[in-house]
């Protein structure tokens, strides 16, 4: 078996830079099957979108578009089967990478958490700017959360999700790894293939690392030195587009009720073991709920 490489340069759709963090890769067998690999070669997952604009002796079953969630390392993706005796395949593809998946399925009802700790009475806020999220540009359309918040308070998790940047007072290292220009702001790759960042804050010790998997109701970290809010955003590239899609989530407000926030509401925190278990697999939720 003889194996080929082809290494594509794709954009990673934030701050339009280019960068070689995927390795699309084939291997033939001997009745000339085409078997698709690819090494994600940066430290968190990448959604792949592969697109052939060219095939002959051969077809492509997969659902389209064809998107790939990718987690560090080599993944499997699918294999290209022979079908002439006439010819060996030919194909020439073309891909994407982004950092969220341009393909959700989004549950709109899904119930969040409130960011703070059980008990706290919390009083939603406007968000009025986003200024820096993007650079010096600034998405067209953008939904933000805010709640009022003092420095130091513990800042918990509001849905399950794999940590993928954490940036403190200072951002550093290759702009085309970065998820956003905030600086102060933790963010995670959620279940869905969403991302959620987290606003004026920061981890509370080095505990919490990269690829790390956080439950709902989890502490993530704390609210930031000289903060005064703490600012959700959940979002997802679209695969056509540089844009972003942002999501309007809806938070549980009191046991059993979920509400769209707004700033005139007054809310005593809750966070329910029934939503809390909504990703926990059985085993999870026998051990962490109680």
């Amino acid at each position: 078996m003889v194996k080929l490489f082809l290494i594509l340069v794709f954009s990673l759709m934030f701050f339009e830079n280019k960068a070689q963090f995927v390795e699309v890769q084939y291997d033939y067998n001997n009745v000339g099957d085409y078997i698709f690999g690819a090494s994600n070669n940066s430290k968190t997952p990448l959604y792949l979108n592969l697109i052939f604009t060219s095939l002959e002796n051969t077809s492509f079953t997969e659902n389209m578009p064809y998107v790939k969630k990718l987690e560090p390392g080599y993944n499997g993706l699918f294999t290209l089967l022979r079908e002439s005796d006439t010819g060996a395949p030919y194909f020439i593809f073309e891909i994407k990478t982004f950092r969220s998946n341009p393909t959700p399925e989004i549950n709109l009802d899904f119930p969040y958490l409130i960011p703070f700790a059980p008990g706290t009475k919390v009083n939603p806020v406007n968000v009025e700017s986003i200024k820096g999220f993007w650079g010096d540009d600034e998405p067209k359309s953008w939904k933000a959360t805010g709640f009022k918040a003092s420095q130091g308070e513990p800042v918990y998790t509001v849905r399950q999700g794999q940590v993928v940047e954490i940036t403190g007072e200072i951002r550093s290292g290759d702009p085309k790894t970065w998820y956003n220009a905030w600086t102060n702001v933790i963010t995670l790759l959620q279940p869905d293939g969403t991302l959620i960042t987290y606003k004026n804050v920061i981890a509370r010790d080095k505990n919490l690392k990269i690829n790390q998997i956080l439950q709902s109701g989890d502490i993530l970290g704390e609210v930031a030195p000289n903060s005064q809010e703490v600012i959700l955003m959940i979002y997802h590239n679209l695969l056509n587009s540089n844009d972003l899609q942002f999501i309007i989530p809806v938070f549980v407000t009191s046991p059993g009720k979920t509400e769209i926030l707004n700033s005139a509401l007054n809310i005593e925190v809750v966070h329910p073991n029934e939503v809390r278990g909504l990703e926990m697999t059985k085993k999870e939720q026998k051990k962490l709920l109680k």
